[in-house]
Order: structure tokens, then sequence, then C-alpha cells
């Protein structure tokens, strides 16, 4: 083995509950895990792939995954013993799914997440620091640089999108003792620039438009993760660019390099570097340093 395995954990038996007459919510664990996320990508996957009549939507969050159906065409009952067969059936020792490895460029300290979170100052837990110098203190890193290094350093896999449509949320792919974590603000701002980086808890959020916020701002992404016109050439079959289970790679970029992909996306012409592979979770538990060293070749081979 290369590192520190990832400790697997046993999941409780999953919580299934009738959301009005037309969703059913499936609850695998109370708590974010990489066991309990991987297991609701698979469940999830594997259910569209049997494309049952009435089954309108499907949701993965976290922890846990939300259904959405035609009761006229399928009872919920039927989906769930559907879904608690799926439970028995997909150990996640054997599972692997196709998904894709992106590359996020990110200007950190940019000038326009710094500029909207010293107007929110009396909103922080500490307003006499950044949030990046803040977040780097309380997690034992002696300069921002060296916490942004490890911000950008393992890649971060996308376990839902929500909150606000277009809104990816990932999880840094590091043992639990390695993950960065940090408080939301103490109350939230009224204003967040789009394509800001945020992070609370142990999630970073890219987000897609302006609006409220209260995760710490950590810098800004040149791409949009949204495109609701769907003119750029990966929004062709989405708005939505990220898709959970996918895997993003944020690499420091300097302000240059921001200006530059900014012309190409307004001009029409930018297109995201990722490439295809397959995602192992037993590979990941196994040897994650080893095995994100990997995704990062394949991404920059």
């Amino acid at each position: 083995m290369g590192g520190t395995q990832i400790q697997r954990i046993e999941l409780p038996s999953p919580r299934y509950e009738y959301g009005g007459d037309d969703h059913v919510f499936v609850e695998l664990d109370q708590e974010m895990s990489f066991d309990a996320n991987f297991k609701a990508m698979a469940i999830t996957q594997q259910i569209r792939e049997m494309d049952l009549s009435g089954l309108i939507e499907v949701c993965p969050a976290n922890a846990s995954y939300l259904l959405h159906f035609d009761p006229d065409v399928i009872e919920p009952d039927t989906l769930i013993a559907k879904l608690k067969e799926l439970d028995r059936e997909i150990h996640l020792s054997e599972y692997e799914w196709e998904t894709r490895i992106i590359d996020v460029p990110v200007l950190y300290d940019d000038p326009w997440t710094h500029e909207t979170m010293m107007r929110f100052r009396d909103n922080h837990q500490d307003p006499s620091a950044t949030d990046l110098e803040y977040s780097a203190r309380i997690n034992g890193y002696e300069s921002v640089e060296a916490f942004t290094d490890a911000h950008a350093g393992a890649p971060q896999m996308v376990t839902m999108i929500g909150f606000v449509p277009g809104l990816p949320w990932t999880f840094q792919m590091v043992p639990r003792d390695e993950q960065i974590e940090v408080p939301k603000y103490v109350q939230p701002r009224t204003d967040t620039p789009s394509r800001a980086i945020g992070y609370g808890g142990a999630f970073t959020a890219i987000y897609p438009v302006q609006g409220a916020g209260g995760y710490q701002l950590f810098g800004r992404t040149p791409v949009e993760v949204l495109d609701v016109a769907q003119d750029l050439p990966d929004f062709t079959e989405s708005m939505v660019f990220p898709q959970p289970g996918d895997v993003m790679k944020f690499r420091k970029i300097d302000r240059g390099e921001y200006d530059r992909i900014r012309t190409r996306i307004e001009d029409g012409t930018f297109e995201y570097r990722y490439e295809e592979f397959t995602f192992s979770p037993e590979s990941f538990f196994e040897d994650p340093e080893t095995y994100n060293e990997e995704l990062v070749e394949v991404l920059y081979e």
C-alpha cells in the first residue's frame, strides 16, 4: 500500500419515507461519509438504468437520495421494494461507475470575493482576519499559501448538486483526519459573487450565480458550472456541467490565466479540460493517496 487506507464504516439500515404522493426519500446515514455517498450514487445510477415506467427524476445527495415518480404509473411501495432489493445487491467492493475527472482553475484570494468578505466582517467569527487567514489558522496551517495548496491538492468528489440550481458540493478525497473543516459565517452574507469558491463544514461549493451565502470564501473560478442558455459547448446536453460522481481537481491560477479563460467563455469558445475514467470505490478505499495520483495523471498526462 502506498498510503493510509480510508476507514470503512458499517451503514445502518436505510430509512424509507414517503414525500407526499409522488416522492420517496431514502436516508442511508445521518452524516456524510464516503460509504454513504458512494452507496447513494450506486443505487441511483442503477435505478436510472432500470428505466422504470413512472420514474420522473432521481436526485442523489450526500448521504441520501430522493425519487420523484408518477403514482398513477408506479406505486410507492413497489418502488421502495425495488430500492430495498438494490440496497441488498450492491456491494461497493464490487461496484464501479463511469465518470469524469475535471480540471477546475481557481484564482485564490481574488479581488471580488475579497471585497465581498470585507463588507461582511461583522457577520464573521473573526472580523480581524480574512476568510482564508481564519480557515488556515483553525486548520493548523502556517500560511494561507500552504492552506490553499492543501485545498487544491487532492481531488474532490462531486457528492450532490443542489441548494440553488447548478451548485456542486464537493468532498475532498482524503482520510477523515486530513479533511479541511471550517464553520459557516455566524450570520450569512446577503451577497456572494457568482463562481465563488466557498467552503463550509467539509464541503467546497461553487456558487453558480450571485446571491446570498454563508460559506467561507477562498477564491473564484473563471469557469461556469451553470449555463441556462446552453451556449457553451460543454452544456449542450445539460445546463449544469458537474454531475454527482464526477471528480474535480482544483488548480491554482494567476490573474492572467483567469482573464484569458473569461475571454474564451465570453466569446463562446471555452471547453472544459476533463478525462473519462472508471471510478473504483474499493481501489480508492484501499489506497486513496496512490489512487488520487493516478486520477491526476489521467487528467494531465
